[in-house]
């Protein structure tokens, strides 16, 4: 038996705030499936641990990048 996608839609939405963040994450990632985008991003993630691991790159604490961004965006 297949359910019909407004019967998952109702399943769905009687689900808690934090599963329906979960699936939405895994819906859009499943939207998301291109191997050279995939690639670039591993490659990049890959690139920005080293920087960090070899210490050639600064770190803020979380709190500092927040207010940064907050007071570029205003």
């Amino acid at each position: 038996m297949s359910a019909t996608v407004e019967e998952l839609e109702a399943e769905v939405l009687g689900l808690p705030a934090v599963q329906r963040a979960r699936l939405v994450e895994k819906l859009i990632a499943s939207l998301d499936v291109e191997p050279d985008v995939e690639n670039a991003w591993a490659e990049e993630v890959e690139r920005r641990q080293g920087e960090i691991e070899r210490g050639t790159v600064p770190l803020l604490p979380g709190a500092e990048t927040l207010s940064r961004l907050r007071a570029e965006f205003q």
